[in-house]
C-alpha cells in the first residue's frame, strides 16, 4: 500500500478557514516536508499547479509556487522518494512537458512522474487568454488524450509526428529520452475521467468523502477497478485524505470544528461558484464534489479526524477497500503532522508493516 504527501505548493494548504494554520508557500517549507516524508518511508509526493486562488480574508490559494520547477528543487535534495509534477493541459505543450520531465528524470535518478490536469477552473486559464472556450470543459478529456499520447510517443521512440484534432507534430524530437519509464497520474473523478485514466495513466487520484467514513466513497476506488477492468491494465485509485490527529479523539475533533467554524466564507463562494461554471459536469465528477456541501473547507475531500490510534485504523480501511492501490495524505499542519503521522500513526497500521519491516 503506497502512501504519499500532497505537499503545501500553495498557502494554506486545503483549509479554507480563518482558523486553520495561515502560511505562504515556499521551497523551504516543501523541502522540509518531503524530506520528512521520505525519511519516514512514505513513495511519494505530489505537487499540484493552481494558478488563480479565491481570494476571501484568507486570500486562500493567491500564492503558490510552480509544480515542475519545484519539483527539480527537491529532486535534487531527495535520494528515495517518488515526485510527481503536475502540468495543466492549456498551459504547456506536451513537447516542453516531455523534456523537462526527462530532465528531472536525470536529476532523480528515475524517480520522476507526472500528473496530467485537465482543468475545470476556468479563470486560472481566461486570465492568461488561454481559455479555449467552454466547449473545453465537455472535450478537455480529449485533449489530455492526444497530450499523453505526445508525451509517450517521445519518451519512448524520441521522435513524434502525431497528427490530431488539438496537436500536430512534425518529426518532434526528444533526446535524450528517460532513464526510467516516467508514470503518468490523473485525478478524474467522472466516468469519462476515469476512462481516460484507466487507459492512459498508472493511477487514478480519487476524493475521498465524509469524515471517518471511508465506505461512504468505497464505490469511488471500485468505479476506477471496473474501469481498468475494462482496459485490460492495472490502474489503482490514490485516495486523497485530510488528517486532524491528536492525542485524544476530543482534541482532534476540537481543531476540525474550530477550522468549521472559521470557514472562509468568501473563498467558498468564489469556489462553489466556478465549479458551477462547469455545465458538462457529471455527478460523479470534481466540480460536482465540490458542491455537494455548503461550507466544503476541505473541498470535500476524506477527513480522518481523531486520535493516532483512530487515525491508523481508519487508513487501514481505506487501503482495505477494493481498488486502492495508495492514500495521499494532506494535514491541517504539514510539519506537525507528517511527525505525528511518522511516529505515531504509521507503526499502528497493518497496511504499513511489510514497508516499515523492509525499511528497518
Amino acid at each position: 500500500m503506497d502512501i504519499g504527501v500532497f505537499i503545501p505548493i500553495n498557502n494554506n494548504g486545503w483549509l479554507i478557514s480563518e482558523n486553520a494554520p495561515q502560511y505562504m508557500p515556499s521551497f523551504e517549507l516543501n523541502k522540509q516536508v518531503v524530506q520528512r516524508a521520505e525519511a519516514c518511508g512514505m513513495d511519494f509526493a505530489l505537487s499540484m499547479i493552481k494558478l488563480h486562488g479565491f481570494g476571501g480574508k484568507t486570500e486562500f490559494w493567491d500564492h503558490g509556487l510552480e509544480s515542475f520547477t519545484l519539483m527539480a528543487g527537491l529532486a535534487a535534495v531527495t535520494t528515495k522518494i517518488r515526485l510527481f509534477a503536475s502540468t495543466a493541459v492549456l498551459t504547456l505543450p506536451p513537447a516542453m512537458v516531455a523534456r523537462m520531465a526527462v530532465t528531472i528524470d536525470s536529476i532523480s535518478g528515475g524517480r520522476f512522474g507526472i500528473n496530467v490536469v485537465s482543468g475545470w477552473h476556468k479563470v486560472e486559464y481566461s486570465q492568461m487568454g488561454l481559455w479555449p472556450g467552454d466547449q473545453h470543459f465537455a472535450k478537455r478529456y480529449d485533449y489530455s488524450t492526444e497530450y499523453v499520447t505526445i508525451l509517450k510517443e517521445l519518451w519512448e521512440t524520441g521522435e513524434s509526428d502525431f497528427k490530431g484534432t488539438y496537436f500536430q507534430m512534425d518529426k518532434c524530437k526528444l533526446s535524450p529520452t528517460p532513464m526510467a519509464r516516467i508514470p503518468i497520474v490523473s485525478a478524474g473523478q467522472s466516468d469519462r475521467g476515469m476512462t481516460f485514466g484507466a487507459t492512459y495513466c498508472d493511477y487514478n487520484f480519487c476524493l475521498g468523502e465524509g469524515v471517518n467514513d471511508p465506505q461512504k466513497c468505497a464505490d469511488v476506488p471500485a468505479r476506477v477497478l471496473k474501469h481498468a477492468e475494462a482496459t485490460g491494465r492495472n490502474v489503482g485509485a490514490y485516495m486523497l485524505y485530510m488528517v486532524i490527529a491528536d492525542e485524544t479523539d476530543e482534541a482532534a475533533f476540537a481543531k476540525w470544528d474550530l477550522y468549521e467554524a472559521g470557514a472562509d466564507r468568501a473563498a467558498l463562494e468564489h469556489l462553489l461558484g466556478h465549479a458551477a461554471q462547469d455545465v458538462n459536469t457529471e455527478a460523479t465528477s470534481m466540480a460536482a464534489a465540490v458542491q455537494r456541501n455548503p461550507s466544503p473547507i476541505n473541498f470535500n475531500m476524506g477527513t480522518i479526524v481523531g486520535s493516532h490510534a483512530t487515525c491508523a485504523r481508519l487508513l487501514d480501511e481505506v487501503a482495505a477497500m477494493p481498488g486502492v492501490a495508495g492514500i495521499l495524505l494532506c494535514f491541517d499542519d504539514f510539519l506537525a503532522g507528517i511527525d505525528a503521522y511518522a511516529e505515531k500513526i504509521q507503526p499502528l497500521m497493518a497496511c504499513r508493516q511489510d514497508r516499515l519491516a523492509t525499511a528497518a
